[in-house]
């Protein structure tokens, strides 16, 4: 190499490229899924120290969880290794708290008889909601899965017989036994767990990239693992198996093991977008 040569590559790797704003489309709250947009060559987003793939036309998604802090910031990450921040202010919320009797005991503090089955259900489910599978199904948006009254909001805490419990991780649909339920969005069916211990018969669809959404409480389920679903396709029915005082659907939703509020998905392609610039701009 001559001398020439020489005197621009070091030229060269002194110019930085310049960090890019990103779109974010979504609600910055606890609880919330939000869409974002990178216009540069990034290959992965780093949030919460997990990692979230980038479309290869720069599309991401990431979920505040409940308890998201009102600070909180991204990183997108390249294939050379650089590395960009942006931070987030994140609304928070007041959680109701909601208390239920006349829920069989065994049901609230299960003895150790139950320790198989409920280790089989924490198991199937932890395996599930944490695939992070290729594809983008989700792309396509999201409906309601049932029609009713909600008789749970995600997040809130329930204490049945005064036993407080962990927070609500879904929303519940009341409606009557036997009604149809549809898959809220296009996927493939990864988990269809019979006669659960706390959710009764559940079905898991994947919709790509770490997302997927939960029926739980079925009265039956109506796909198999493997199948490949369309948006509104009758996934089961209604009922009230597994620990449930009455027949409803618990709908729920999860991003790379991140729980958060599924109705944050129905206007999933019709979110606000705004554009933030890196932390060091």
């Amino acid at each position: 190499m001559n001398y020439k040569a020489i005197y621009l590559t070091s030229l060269l790797s002194l110019i930085t490229i310049p960090a890019q704003a990103v779109q974010l489309c979504g609600d910055f709250k606890q609880g919330e899924i939000i869409i974002g947009k990178i216009e540069d060559n990034a290959e992965r987003v780093e949030f919460n120290h997990k990692n979230y793939p980038v479309t290869e036309d720069g599309y991401f998604i990431l979920a505040f969880g409940r308890n998201e802090p009102k600070t909180t910031s991204f990183t997108t990450i390249y294939p050379d290794g650089h590395k960009q921040n942006y931070k987030l202010s994140i609304g928070t919320y007041d959680w109701d708290i909601q208390h239920i009797n006349g829920v069989a005991q065994q049901k609230v503090t299960p003895d150790s008889s139950h320790d198989a089955e409920i280790k089989r259900e924490q198991e199937d489910v932890y395996r599930s909601l944490t695939l992070m599978q290729k594809g983008d199904y989700w792309r396509d948006g999201f409906i309601l899965p049932v029609e009713g009254r909600i008789s749970g909001e995600f997040g809130n805490q329930r204490v049945f017989n005064n036993i407080p419990k962990s927070p609500h991780s879904g929303t519940d649909i009341a409606a009557p036994e036997g009604t149809p339920i549809k898959a809220a969005g296009s996927g493939k069916v990864i988990l269809n767990g019979k006669d659960y211990f706390y959710t009764g018969n559940m079905v898991i669809i994947d919709h790509g990239q770490g997302l997927q959404t939960i029926y739980a409480h079925m009265k039956e389920s109506k796909v198999k693992v493997g199948d490949e679903v369309k948006k509104g396709q009758i996934i089961g029915l209604v009922g009230h198996t597994g620990r449930a005082t009455g027949p409803h659907l618990h709908w729920g939703a999860s991003l790379n093991n991140v729980r958060f509020r599924p109705h944050s998905l129905l206007n999933l392609n019709n979110k606000k977008c705004n554009k933030i610039t890196p932390m060091d701009k």
